[in-house]
């Protein structure tokens, strides 16, 4: 069984910006492509549960150190998609890296507001999302990927293959689930708003 979600459970919103769509930078040119459309709707869905049940919510936003990426605060591919924007008393990171945690405080802020579980979606899956949840789950946190509520689009390898976005969604969740957290979709997470969730187990693993 997994017990509830209370004030313990933050959701973590990873880099919900506009550039992330800027499917050309990410995707490798003109065959630039995204997976998985109905995430943002998804990741507004958990956003009002939280809000609605009183329970913490966390974003982050990505300052890029390279050159090129059009996730930097100052353009307008920096700002937040419509419908995200913070309100008082939710915590907003500043990170210029892959990780949530790394050179930022996140982990003081969890720690001040109480925060032992999250709740993880967001921009890209195999990116961000993936590296922030490898910590949250080697530092601890008690972690659950919305699987479907987080995004990626395709990449092209060395070699020149262009990797289908869905295929390295998929794969990452695969690489994840079970090691560094327990993925669900979203439907079950808003279940575990209101109540214990039975019929599932928690699968993260190191513990």
């Amino acid at each position: 069984m997994i017990r509830q979600f209370g004030p313990e459970t933050g959701l973590l919103l990873i880099d919900v910006q506009k550039g992330v769509n800027v499917f050309e930078h990410w995707g490798g040119g003109s065959t630039g492509r995204r997976n998985n459309p109905g995430a943002e709707d998804r990741m507004r869905a958990l956003l009002g549960a939280w809000r609605a049940g009183g329970l913490p919510v966390i974003y982050t936003r990505h300052d890029s150190r390279e050159a090129a990426s059009p996730l930097k605060l100052h353009l307008p591919t920096g700002a937040m998609i419509e419908g995200f924007e913070a309100r008082d008393g939710e915590i907003i990171i500043e990170k210029d890296v892959n990780s949530a945690f790394v050179g930022t405080d996140l982990e003081l802020r969890l720690r001040q507001y109480g925060i032992t579980r999250l709740v993880v979606a967001g921009f890209f899956t195999n990116f961000c999302v993936e590296t922030s949840v490898r910590m949250a789950g080697n530092m601890g946190y008690d972690t659950y990927l919305a699987h479907d509520a987080c995004a990626t689009c395709n990449r092209i390898g060395p070699d020149g293959t262009d990797y289908d976005p869905q295929v390295l969604h998929d794969i990452s969740v695969a690489n994840m689930h079970g090691e560094f957290c327990t993925a669900l979709d979203t439907r079950t997470l808003l279940g575990l708003v209101s109540a214990d969730a039975p019929a599932f187990e928690r699968v993260q693993g190191n513990e």
